[in-house]
């Protein structure tokens, strides 16, 4: 069967389209991005989401559609979170459902919950978004409701942060900080406790619930963690750093953050001011149950395997800009200050 997957040139996308080659199956993207070192048996249609015409081409002959274009919170863009999230993810399922696509699994994300009222979050916690990317994708959610409505099958995963081999990003900042012993910060003592996901595990669940019938909503991430200070402590124990890990006060922090951001002097999102500091995880039981899935990696398992990538592959790191946001570095701007600091 030939299986989509929609923003296969990014980092997650990428990583979904190498599990599904190496099960055989015929894999197309649909991506504005080319990878230069994608497996060349795997079809490209390089166009824009929001262009319905070429996303109908993309879909002819389609059984599976694993929906992962979007805008993310680096690109600080209103707009195109709404274009690209919304109305792009409207007009896949619109493509899909003529298609007669036999199965629809899109990759929504935690920011749809904002800051929860308590933890953990499960299933029947109401999504409340306190931000542009937030809103847009919990309107994606709403929009996939809809087709289901009208007979589509669309199951939703929600991740919470994504790590693993080739995560950049904003960690490009923090894994150049910790090889070059440069200090570390958290918003208050760092005692809040943070749920990541490693990009393998999440591929595992969006793979699973594409081979389930019938909608679905699963919550992604891993059964081991800790506190966000503790995940910064044992990256450095694992890296042989010497960065000395410092608390900033989390409002003035938090205030410092929007403002820079707002302004275009920082790297950082909305979404990061938002939940650095803050407490979030997934109640992730009713995903095992259901899909037979377990995760592989713990928090502290996951940060080492993206740091380690990150200093293998340093030399060539530089060369991915303008690839998708988060397979390519940042650039520091005003968090450069802090690096500065003795």
């Amino acid at each position: 069967m030939t299986t989509l997957v929609t923003g296969g040139s990014g980092y997650f996308g990428e990583i979904l389209v190498q599990h599904f080659s190496a099960s055989g199956r015929r894999v197309r993207v649909f991506d504005k991005v080319k990878n230069p070192d994608r497996d060349p048996r795997v079809e490209l249609v390089q166009a824009d989401v929001c262009d319905y015409g070429r996303v109908a081409e993309a879909m002819r002959g389609v059984e599976e559609v694993h929906h992962n274009v979007a805008q993310v919170p680096l690109a600080k863009d209103r707009e195109l979170f709404w274009a690209v999230n919304v109305e792009g993810t409207r007009n896949v399922l619109e493509a899909a459902l003529r298609e007669g696509v036999r199965k629809v699994v899109l990759t929504s994300s935690s920011a749809v919950h904002g800051i929860p009222p308590a933890n953990p979050v499960t299933e029947a916690t109401l999504p409340a978004p306190r931000e542009a990317y937030g809103r847009a994708k919990l309107e994606a959610e709403r929009v996939a409701q809809q087709y289901v409505e009208r007979g589509l099958d669309v199951s939703i995963v929600r991740p919470r942060t994504v790590l693993g081999h080739g995560r950049l990003g904003i960690f490009s900042i923090l894994f150049d900080w910790v090889r070059r012993d440069r200090p570390l910060y958290l918003l208050g003592p760092g005692h809040n406790r943070y749920q990541f996901v490693h990009a393998d595990d999440l591929a595992a669940v969006c793979v699973a619930a594409g081979a389930r019938a019938g909608p679905n909503l699963f919550l992604a991430g891993t059964d081991r963690f800790g506190s966000m200070r503790e995940l910064l402590e044992g990256l450095v124990r694992h890296a042989g750093s010497r960065s000395a890990i410092r608390s900033l006060p989390f409002t003035a922090a938090t205030w410092g953050m929007r403002v820079t951001s707002k302004l275009g002097l920082s790297p950082l999102g909305d979404y990061h001011s938002l939940m650095y500091g803050r407490e979030m995880w997934f109640d992730i039981r009713p995903t095992c149950e259901r899909l037979g899935w377990q995760p592989r990696f713990s928090n502290a398992e996951m940060i080492a395997d993206s740091y380690d990538w990150y200093v293998e592959h340093r030399a060539e790191i530089e060369m991915r800009q303008g690839a998708s946001h988060h397979r390519s570095p940042v650039r520091k701007g005003v968090l450069a200050v802090l690096e500065r600091l003795p």
